[in-house]
């Protein structure tokens, strides 16, 4: 009875997650979403790098990095999971596996991977297991899928040093190798810009992005300076 009423509350949680989000219960999804590299195809990304991270809310994500320079484009979407197009009403509903996810593309000789891993451990905290704030689930857990042994020993040493001199050991992000990124539905992507009066936009994502805006003030793009 016990483990049936925390299932209970968990998934009312998580529904509040999506709820408060949205303003209400999440769109209805008509089409599957693609594989990352049916998105971009015909777009020319292959000349750029590629990070993905896991930090929360992709709204809030999506923003802040939008905002560095030598980011070229970051993609809302899903990884992490276990079945394929996953739509946001099932990764809301927690059976997925899948955490909320940003795809980035960035121009190496612009910014570095270890420059937006910095960025990264600004833009959220990486110290809550499987939430952010008042988002609450596995979906919202803090991850990085590297896409590289490089990434993998850059993102390592990281976490080592944050864990020594900011964090006190409570990094708690996953680290998996990249598997694969499903795109999100359309109406996520750049929703922090098309939707600036939002609710959840403005009182929780706004904070996030300032923060990162305000911490990594020389290597804004021209037009957030």
């Amino acid at each position: 009875m016990k483990q049936l009423i925390i299932i209970s509350i968990l998934s009312i949680f998580a529904t509040i997650g999506c709820s408060q989000k949205n303003g209400g219960t999440p769109k209805a999804d008509k089409s599957k979403n693609p594989k990352i590299e049916n998105y971009i195809k015909g777009k020319n990304y292959e000349k750029y790098s590629v990070a993905t991270f896991a930090g929360g809310c992709f709204w809030c994500t999506e923003a802040s990095f939008e905002r560095i320079n030598g980011v070229v484009d970051v993609i809302s979407g899903y990884s992490g999971g276990r079945t394929e197009h996953p739509t946001y009403r099932e990764v809301c509903s927690e059976t997925t596996g899948h955490a909320e996810a940003i795809q980035i593309y960035f121009d190496p000789s612009v910014v570095t991977f270890d420059k937006l891993l910095d960025v990264f451990f600004v833009a959220h905290d990486p110290t809550q297991l499987n939430r952010q704030g008042n988002d609450i689930g596995e979906s919202y857990r803090s991850a990085i899928y590297y896409q590289n042994e490089k990434q993998k020993e850059i993102l390592d040493a990281k976490i080592r040093a944050l864990n020594e001199s900011t964090f006190n050991g409570k990094i708690v992000t996953e680290v998996k190798a990249f598997d694969e990124f499903w795109v999100a539905e359309e109406y996520h992507q750049n929703y922090y810009e098309i939707n600036p009066k939002q609710s959840y936009v403005y009182n929780v994502s706004r904070p996030k992005v300032e923060k990162v805006m305000k911490t990594f003030k020389d290597i804004l793009k021209a037009k957030y300076k």
